[in-house]
């Protein structure tokens, strides 16, 4: 069961950019989402859910764990910018229709850059993976 399923509120994103749905788990260095590909989603191309729509999951997994933990102890939702995305590995293009299960770990913190681990599966099975670097501003 999800943590939050109205997601928006810990999220700067809004409509048609937003590519999480559910807050599954959140801790202090961990988040889970997750997110059905939508058949019209602006980032599916030709039926499948593209390399940059891959990405940005990942950074709105990073983004939803900072803004429920921001909202937990009453502070502003952050906006961030990708900095960096390292050892980016596509395993395949996920489906529309197909549900997304996507995990952060923050690996390190320092001022306002974010460093994070994150992996997407599809019935546990991971099909991307990357380290990305997150700035916030503010």
């Amino acid at each position: 069961m999800s943590i939050a399923s109205d997601i928006l509120p810990y999220l700067p994103q809004r409509a048609p950019f937003v590519m999480v749905q559910t807050l599954e788990q959140c801790d202090a260095t961990s988040a889970t989402t997750q997110f059905l590909v939508p058949e019209g989603n602006i980032l599916v191309a030709e039926g499948l859910f593209t390399e940059p729509g891959l990405v940005e999951n990942i950074a709105q997994t990073a983004a939803a764990h900072m803004g429920y933990i921001c909202r937990q102890e009453n502070k502003p939702v952050p906006v961030g910018f990708i900095g960096a995305v390292q050892q980016l590995k596509i395993a395949r293009l996920p489906k529309a229709g197909e549900l997304l299960t996507t995990t952060i770990t923050v690996k390190n913190q320092i001022f306002n850059a974010t460093i994070v681990e994150g992996t997407i599966s599809i019935q546990e099975a991971v099909i991307a993976s990357c380290e990305m670097r997150i700035f916030t501003a503010g």
